[in-house]
């Protein structure tokens, strides 16, 4: 997916990881602009009963927008969820969730209060079996439909201010790859105009934290559909690689044998569909993403653009990028010079 530049601080506008709980998509919500639902547990909204947590305002930076940033009040995601919801849950302790019923990442029990210590290893170091488990996951987050979240249709504007409900189910792995979409998409501006400068994931100093967040969430969805507490995300490390070495059958999939820009079709991933992939499709329309299969995964491993990529990182740029103190620099965006988080993105 191709990715425009935003130069502004994802501080100052919220960031979006795009997540609509599927108990809040619906008219009442929408018009109330409430999402406390009920916790399971005791059947009060946010666990307020158990003291989980309360059904509170939404709390929004003050801080005035940068030049960067011209139009303000056309897209949805500004002070993220404002637009959808201004009451939400706030949890306490070590709780989370739209409806405080899970733990903070790194922490488990009953009641979220045993400290957990997981560690992601590097794919190849991996036994086949739990190589072949891993994959299995995927393939299963593929085709299992989410439980807990469904993707916006259409925008808020579109949803006639929320009367008219533009929701739809997505499997678990594909709603990871619509948070994505969603977070980093062009801003629809009515009619045929669209914002491309836009971006509340990348290029800004939210990148770090956006991701990880992003990273944690996938990773506790594949536990909750596989009931596998003790899984992790490996690794590929590629610092001085030449090749994609996990471009292969026994990873991620190797090249077909007559069509370079497939995947072998002994890969499990060669019936995977690839979604929101057309951009200028959507802008066109003035719509989002609906997630609808839009062909096969397409691949084709050192044919790529080398004049912006040359090569992979070394261990050399990686100590490089460590040893930068500063984490951001101004002016905060892809231009900004000895900054460990811009260096870090590329």
């Amino acid at each position: 997916m191709l990715l425009f530049a935003l130069g502004f601080l994802l501080a100052i506008l919220q960031p979006s990881t795009g997540q609509f709980p599927r108990v809040c998509a619906n008219v009442q919500s929408l018009l109330s602009k409430e999402c406390c639902p009920p916790w399971d547990g005791d059947g009060s909204p946010c666990g307020e009963l158990s003291g989980r947590g309360s059904c509170q305002n939404i709390l929004l930076s003050q801080a005035p927008l940068g030049p960067q940033f011209p139009f303000s009040g056309v897209d949805d995601r500004e002070d993220w969820p404002s637009v959808f919801y201004n009451r939400t849950c706030r949890c306490v302790g070590n709780f989370m969730g739209f409806s405080c019923g899970e733990c903070k990442f790194g922490f488990s029990g009953i009641n979220c209060a045993e400290r957990q210590v997981k560690i992601r290893r590097n794919i190849f170091q991996l036994t086949t079996t739990e190589k072949n488990k891993f994959l299995a996951y995927l393939n299963l987050a593929k085709s299992i439909p989410s439980q807990d979240y469904v993707i916006a249709t259409g925008t808020y504007a579109q949803m006639d201010n929320g009367s008219s409900p533009m929701f739809r189910d997505i499997n678990v792995y594909d709603l990871f790859v619509w948070m994505h979409y969603y977070a980093s998409r062009d801003a629809l501006l009515g009619g045929s105009s669209v914002w491309r400068d836009i971006d509340f994931a990348h290029e800004a100093p939210g990148f770090l934290p956006w991701h990880r967040a992003f990273l944690l969430m996938w990773e506790r969805q594949i536990q909750r559909i596989t009931g596998d507490e003790s899984f992790t995300i490996p690794y590929w490390d590629w610092r001085d690689a030449e090749v994609c070495e996990v471009c292969n059958d026994e990873y991620m999939g190797g090249r077909h044998p007559t069509n370079p820009n497939l995947l072998s079709p002994a890969s499990i991933f060669s019936s995977w569909q690839v979604i929101c992939t057309r951009s200028e499709e959507y802008n066109s329309q003035q719509a989002l993403c609906s997630a609808t299969g839009e062909g096969p995964l397409r691949r084709n491993p050192g044919n790529h653009d080398k004049s912006r990529t040359p090569r992979l990182p070394t261990s050399a740029d990686v100590e490089f990028c460590l040893s930068l103190t500063q984490y951001e620099s101004g002016p905060m965006d892809k231009m900004a010079n000895y900054s460990f988080r811009n260096t870090l993105e590329g």
